[in-house]
């Protein structure tokens, strides 16, 4: 029995949400699985990947293989990287420490790493929110002004044509006199 560690797939239509399964590869997409090992959200800024770490390594060292997908999201959280180290340490090529120790290391940078970008969308968030109200406040100040204007020139013309009201209300006066 071939068996894949894959993606099937829940949510609504256009809102798509994902759970990792491991399921026989002759088995439909969101059909019969043999183990549900995680989920995964790709409409989230980063993504949310939610896995079983140690369920995983130990579906891939009996064999199992992961869809191209899988296999991205397994490379980005580090779980081929430990099953690497872990196959380096059956072997004798390393000890059990050492593996650990360089899966420490690179779990430290690939968090500093996440947290790095999800400062940066948060900045660029605030930038843009910041550079909107500004541009908000241009137009708010350009309206006004538009309304100055338009006051003024109300005003102006009213004037000349309450200067004449006057002129001949004085002239109807001495007429009438």
């Amino acid at each position: 029995m071939a068996v894949r560690i894959r993606l099937a797939r829940r949510g609504r239509k256009k809102k798509p949400m994902y759970d990792v399964v491991v399921a026989d590869s002759r088995a439909p997409r969101d059909g019969k699985f043999i183990e549900k090992v995680g989920r995964y959200n790709p409409l989230t800024d980063p993504a949310t990947i939610v896995l079983d770490d140690e369920r995983i390594l130990d579906w891939l060292l009996k064999g199992a293989q992961p869809t191209e997908t899988v296999r991205r999201m397994l490379k980005y959280r580090g779980i081929l990287l430990r099953k690497h180290l872990e196959v380096g340490v059956r072997k004798g090529a390393i000890t059990r420490e050492e593996a650990d120790k360089r899966y420490q290391e690179w779990l430290q940078a690939k968090e500093a790493k996440i947290e790095g970008k999800k400062a940066r969308l948060a900045q660029q968030k605030e930038a843009a929110k910041k550079a909107q109200l500004e541009a908000e406040a241009k137009i708010k100040e350009e309206r006004a002004k538009a309304i100055e204007a338009k006051r003024k020139a109300a005003e102006e013309a009213a004037a000349p044509a309450e200067e004449e009201n006057a002129a001949s209300e004085e002239n109807n006066e001495n007429n009438a006199e």
